[in-house]
This record gives C-alpha cells, structure tokens and sequence, in this order.
C-alpha cells in the first residue's frame, strides 16, 4: 500500500505543478489549467460524496448537485468573472449560487419521499456536498488570482502534504497514543507532532529568497503552519467521522495507496480555507 502511495503522488504530482504555474510568467496570472483541474477535482470529489451519502439510504440531488458544484468553483476565476463581467454583473452570480443552495432545500420535500413521509434529508445532504466540496474548493482558485497567487497555492498545497506526510511516517514509527481511536484508529498525537514540525519547516521555506517566497516574515510563517497543520486535521477527522458514519473505510478506491478524491482533498478543503482568508485579511 506504501508503494502504491508514493507511486501515485509522484505521477501526479508533475500534473499539478504544470496546472498550477500556468502558462504565463506572471504568478498572478490566474491558471484556466489549474481552474480546470480543480474543477475535475471538485466533480469526481462531490460524487463520490454523493455517493456515500446513497449508502446511507438517503437519496441527494446528485446531477444537481455536480452542476452547482462546479459553478461555485469555476466563478471564482478571475479571469473568467472579467469576461463575463460586461455582460453578467458578479452580484448575479453571487445572487444565482445562493438560489442553486436554497432549492434543494425546498424541492427536497416535494421529490424526495420516505415511508415515513416527506425527506428533507435528501436537500441537506445536497447543499452539504456543494458547500463542503464546491464553496471550499473555490478558495483555492480564488487564491490563483491573487498578488503571488500561484506561491500561496503552492504554499496552500505543500504545507498540507507535508503535514500529512510527516504526521503519517511519524506515527508509523512513533506513534502509541491514540487521537481518535473511534473516528480513526490509524492517528496518533506523535503522527499530529511530527506533522506540525513538517507544515513549520515547509511554511519557513516560503519565507526565503526564491521564486517561491510569500510575503510573510518568519513568525507569520509558523502560525500559518501551525493553522494548516490544525485545520487539516480537523478536515480529515471530520472526513473520517462522515465514512464512519456511512460505515465504510475509504471514498473510493480511484487513488491506489489514497483511497478515492475525497480522501485526498479532507484536508486540502480546510487548509485552502484557512491559507486564503489569512492572506485576505493579515498580509494582502
């Protein structure tokens, strides 16, 4: 399983990086390649998603579901809101998004039925899978259009998977005490320790002089990995007490060595959450 880990996150890793520099020199020059492959993301992620939630015998909107997904990722590039904004004022598409989350909340109980009456469940699952999935999603394509924006998404990104990375080879040689032994046996707090370390040392390497460098002094840098290294935690328990509660033990089996999209995404959701709302409002 260890090999077939490492052997898919280093085919991958080449797409991603190409995705998010983009073919411009300019890194603030938003990436249609990166949009396009978050989007992907985004679209096999919240049906897998969907499809847990069928598990549990509850039926979502799920072609409904994908499509607003979708639209709240892509409308958050820059690029794509300055072409449509002669002719589609941005308070529209903030306006029609909000609509795409209250429907179907209201249709829910009019096609969705159970034995013992109406399913407002089917609704709530619905909008629960476009927030989790498209809303959270679009921060990172957000972040592609800022001042450094393809450094923040590489930082966004490589402070996650160094977190991950660390926490798992820490915890597989370290780890007795358990975090969450009933929502996820497999994590320790050694694993948790060893990964904040791996998210402060990436998040220090941002601070040097290279093409990469963020704005950020020294101790901007360790708060911000300690924030990624909380969230994404945060983001992979909450994954793993949704397939508990579901009853199964991986979203899919897409990824060898990962499990499904969503598996690999729990935390990126949350730390790209925290990465670009940090950047709003401390440093940009």
């Amino acid at each position: 399983m260890l090999k077939k880990r490492i052997l898919t996150s280093v085919c991958g890793l080449p797409i991603l990086v190409a995705a998010i520099w983009g073919i411009s020199s300019n890194p603030s020059d938003p990436s249609p390649w990166f949009t396009g492959l978050v989007a992907v993301l985004g679209i096999l992620s919240v049906l897998e998603f969907f499809r847990l939630v069928n598990f549990s015998g509850t039926r979502p909107f799920t072609v409904y579901g994908i499509i607003v997904t979708l639209f709240f990722i892509i409308f958050r590039d820059a690029d794509l809101l300055e072409i449509i904004q002669p002719v589609f004022d941005y308070v529209w598409i903030v306006l029609l998004l909000l609509i795409g989350l209250v429907l179907p909340l209201l249709f829910s109980p009019i096609f969705r039925h159970t034995k013992g009456g109406t399913s407002f469940s089917s609704g709530l699952w619905t909008v629960t899978g476009i927030v989790y999935i498209g809303w959270m999603l679009g921060h990172l394509v957000a972040m592609r259009g800022f001042e450094d924006g393809r450094n923040w998404v590489f930082y966004a990104l490589f402070a996650t998977f160094a977190y991950d990375t660390a926490a798992f080879f820490t915890g597989r040689s370290l780890g007795r005490h358990k975090m969450a032994p009933k929502i996820s046996p497999g994590k320790t707090w050694e694993g948790a320790a060893g990964g904040i370390v791996g998210a402060v040392l990436l998040s220090l390497l941002f601070t040097l002089s290279t093409p990469l460098a963020l704005p950020i002094s020294w101790w901007q840098a360790i708060i911000l990995g300690l924030l990624v290294s909380i969230f994404g935690q945060a983001g992979d328990l909450l994954e793993s007490r949704f397939k508990r509660y579901i009853g199964v033990k991986d979203a899919g089996k897409s990824l060898p060595g990962h499990g499904g999209f969503l598996d690999r995404i729990d935390s990126v959701v949350f730390t790209s959450l925290v990465v670009y709302y940090y950047a709003v409002w401390v440093v940009l």
